[in-house]
């Protein structure tokens, strides 16, 4: 297939499978300026799918980055006014909302100050779309859209046309029918998290080089795979593509050691954070290295008090169609979805039984984890084991040399 039935093709999956547009309804579709190709095609796939009204919003990373240059300190965290309104009619309208990754640029950020380029994000927005997600308010998706730059950066080569082969078939762009083979593979992963629901394990154990860690579970954690729902019904997929199951953790409960097994790349800071490595203890990461961006993840995580603490874990097996690529993306939309991974910051109220309907103070009372950054890397590999442990201390092994190992 060419770039423009691929881009179609995407479009579609987008539309009828990430948000899965239901007639009459708005549509928000995010991105910058240069994946206007992919959003015009996005757009018009929306119109067809029944959507009354769609908006593209365009960001400019050059604009980013005049912000940090310049900015006095207090303003690079503010959040205007008028964004807030727009987001609060997003949630109450159910506006659905798509949002296309791919940095065409990744180093133009690189060489700025760490804690300013970490501090350049409208955080109460930024706070408030986290906790509407946690209760299930808005039908939202992730794709993405190749450009030289992240060609660059992922083949190192400006191949664009190599990357797109990549990606379609990650996402399954090259199936029969690839809306079909995502609702399936949803099903399939909705079986995967259905059989740890029921075991109601207590903690998850990651054992491999430089990993030895124990994440506590919540008493109500609950497992979910790509099969989301809205608070008002709504099936959609959040991630295209998404291979894991997750949950969320009790941020209290973590201890011990983890090395990155993929590289991070940090858009919003215009970092890749290599051979990144943390230590935990009591819930909270005490020790920071890598070696490159290490300042980076610790300007994050001094960001707020739940920085430095858990928000996910996920799990990530050989059958991933993104791992099967072989692929390092730099682009955490995929390489979460080829390894195993944990996220600092933020957990998800739904993935805690009955915790989308709790405030945010009792949510971290109930072992939620507050913050206003979620950022997610990659911990797992055929050389790093997975156990889950029962509350009477049994270990039930989940993944060994990359491939499930609990019965479904």
């Amino acid at each position: 297939m060419n770039r423009d039935e691929l881009m179609d093709r995407y479009a579609d999956l987008a539309v009828r499978v990430g948000v899965n547009v239901e007639q009459g309804q708005d549509v928000l579709v995010a991105g910058l300026v240069e994946h206007a190709p992919f959003i015009r095609r996005i757009v018009e796939a929306a119109y067809r799918a029944g959507a009354r009204y769609v908006q593209a919003d365009y960001g400019d990373q050059h604009v980013r980055r005049s912000l940090i240059e310049h900015a006095d300190m207090d303003v690079l965290s503010w959040t205007p006014p008028y964004l807030m309104t727009k987001w609060e009619h997003i949630v109450d309208t159910h506006t659905a909302f798509i949002s296309v990754s791919g940095d065409p640029d990744p180093d133009l950020l690189a060489d700025l100050d760490a804690e300013r380029a970490g501090r350049a994000r409208p955080m109460e927005l930024v706070q408030y779309r986290t906790q509407q997600i946690g209760r299930s308010a808005i039908a939202w998706t992730i794709v993405a859209y190749p450009t030289e730059g992240w060609a660059k950066a992922a083949l190192g080569e400006p191949d664009v046309d190599r990357l797109w082969d990549a990606v379609a078939r990650a996402s399954r762009l090259y199936d029969d029918d690839p809306v079909a083979s995502w609702w399936a593979r949803v099903k399939e992963l909705g079986r995967r998290a259905d059989a740890m629901n029921r075991r109601a394990f207590d903690a998850i154990h990651f054992k491999g080089p430089g990993t030895d860690l124990t994440i506590g579970l919540n008493e109500k954690s609950r497992w979910i795979s790509a099969d989301f729902k809205t608070n008002w019904g709504r099936p959609h997929v959040a991630n295209l593509p998404t291979e894991e199951i997750f949950t969320t953790p009790d941020y209290r409960r973590v201890e011990g050691t983890v090395a990155a097994t993929l590289p991070l790349l940090m858009p919003a800071e215009g970092v890749l954070v290599t051979d990144l490595k943390m230590e935990f203890v009591d819930g909270r990461a005490v020790k920071v290295e890598a070696s490159s961006g290490g300042d980076n993840v610790r300007a994050q995580m001094k960001l707020d008090e739940g920085a430095a603490s858990l928000g996910e874990v996920a799990l990530v097996d050989a059958s991933s169609a993104v791992g099967q690529t072989g692929i390092t993306f730099a682009n955490t939309l995929f390489d979460e979805n080829a390894a195993s991974h944990i996220a600092y910051g933020a957990g998800y109220a739904f993935g805690v039984d009955g915790a989308s309907e709790l405030e945010p103070d009792d949510q971290a009372a109930a072992g939620v984890n507050q913050s206003r950054v979620h950022t997610d890397f990659m911990i797992g590999g055929p050389e790093v084991d997975v156990d889950a442990i029962t509350r009477d201390g049994t270990a039930v092994p989940l993944l060994r040399d990359n491939v499930w190992q609990l019965d479904e």
